[in-house]
């Protein structure tokens, strides 16, 4: 088990990952940690649905087919042209770094197209876990929640030398993900964890994004 700041300062979103799966005690483990994130009023609003095998296929199946079709169904929209400036700036430089640690260039369309369906192939990742919250007002303060409870998840992961990306394109098909799961309508997906073993010889694990200096985030009042 890696120490708390190493844990918390070399996690990274895992692209790539080996064809080998986590233990059930591992896992099981993992689960307990990030179970015990703080709620609203100890509410724990988290519906968590952990996939593998044949049933991810099903699910990744689903997602291509859906893709292609242009059947997007997100119970949480998310768009990121709605970010403008500094933070228009941040998710392009993520683009960038992704499409830099495959070799895709911005001219290489075709590139592009096949790592957009990685996302729904979970990068090769053995598992998914899928996130699901109950319809409550806005639900802004249910999605914090389960914000606290994911980041729990990829640190335990993390810490015991697994590894993971959180993935809001993995709510774009929600309407399949509840069928093949069994999930009620009233309860919203919210994004998906792809984890597993990380694969480090590959381009893609062999580089860490940055973040910006503390101090562009962080006023301190005295």
């Amino acid at each position: 088990m890696l120490d708390f700041q190493t844990t918390v300062r070399s996690r990274q979103s895992i692209r790539s990952y080996l064809p080998k799966t986590i233990s059930d005690t591992d896992l099981q483990e993992i689960l307990i940690d990030a179970q015990s994130a703080p709620s609203a009023c100890n509410t724990q609003p988290w519906e968590v649905h952990i996939v593998s095998g044949d049933t991810l296929k099903r699910i990744s199946q689903a997602m291509l087919s859906a893709f292609e079709k242009g059947e997007f169904n997100a119970d949480v929209p998310f768009d990121q042209n709605l970010f403008g400036g500094k933070y228009e700036q941040r998710w392009r430089e993520q683009y960038k770094f992704v499409f830099d640690s495959f070799g895709v260039i911005r001219e290489d369309k075709e590139g592009r197209s096949r790592l957009t369906l990685k996302n729904f192939e979970f990068y090769g990742a053995p598992h998914a876990c899928f996130l699901f919250m109950p319809k409550v007002a806005d639900s802004v303060a249910v999605a914090n929640d389960i914000g606290m409870y994911a980041q729990n998840f990829l640190l335990s992961l993390t810490a015991r030398g697994f590894g993971g990306i959180p993935m809001l394109t993995l709510g774009m098909f929600a309407k399949q993900v509840k069928e093949i799961l069994g999930v009620p309508d009233d309860m919203q997906l919210l994004y998906g964890i792809s984890f597993g073993y990380p694969d480090w010889d590959a381009q893609p694990n062999k580089e860490h994004l940055g973040r910006i200096p503390v101090s562009e985030s962080v006023t301190i009042h005295r």
